[in-house]
């Protein structure tokens, strides 16, 4: 068992189809997976890494890194974020998602990042603490763009923001970003990574 990384775009095209099978079985488009597989799940402005635990050509658990510099309080922070986090129904249960996450945490602190945060679903919150990661308490990422923003407070949405503080300008700046409305956009694409 091996973790692969790719720049979203030059993923093989053989573990790009089972990351895209894998993504239907979670949550299913309608479409199928029908899309061509050079096409990009993310904005290329975010720089995508795609991370693969894969067994023997299987992919058993993928999930993607987003890039960008944010503003928070008037200072520039170099952010990452967990994307499209899944594993194959297959291998769930066996700690394969737990392995690929800590792996995704430890890829941006050598990354040299200020921070790490992103959104997830409520109930999967100790999942991800299990993993590193902590709950930003009160934070609220505004996703989408300036014009068309989409805040994970909305309603309908059960969000809890999670991060964690990487550099030493990051871990003293920790206070700027609890409780706070966070200015992710990442555009139209991606809105809410």
């Amino acid at each position: 068992m091996q973790i692969l990384s790719f720049p979203e775009a030059a993923t093989p095209a053989d573990l790009r189809v089972q990351v895209r099978e894998i993504q239907e079985q979670a949550w299913p488009s309608g479409s199928g997976t029908d899309a061509p597989v050079d096409t990009p799940t993310h904005d290329p402005a975010l720089r995508p890494l795609s991370m693969l635990l894969v067994d023997e050509g299987t992919v058993l658990a993928a999930l993607d890194i987003l890039f960008k510099e944010i503003v928070q309080a008037g200072r520039r922070f170099s952010a990452g974020g967990l994307s499209t986090v899944v594993t194959s129904k297959q291998a769930r249960g066996r700690g394969y998602g737990r392995q690929l996450v800590t792996a995704a945490r430890e890829r941006m602190i050598a990354q040299s990042l200020d921070l790490g945060l992103f959104t997830c679903d409520r109930p999967l919150q100790a999942f991800y603490e299990s993993a590193g990661w902590r709950v930003l308490p009160g934070a609220v990422l505004i996703g989408g763009t300036p014009q068309a923003p989409f805040p994970s407070d909305q309603p309908g949405f059960d969000k809890v923001t999670m991060a964690d503080f990487f550099s030493a300008a990051g871990r003293q700046a920790q206070a700027l970003f609890h409780r706070s409305r966070i200015e992710l956009y990442p555009g139209e694409i991606d809105k809410l990574w």
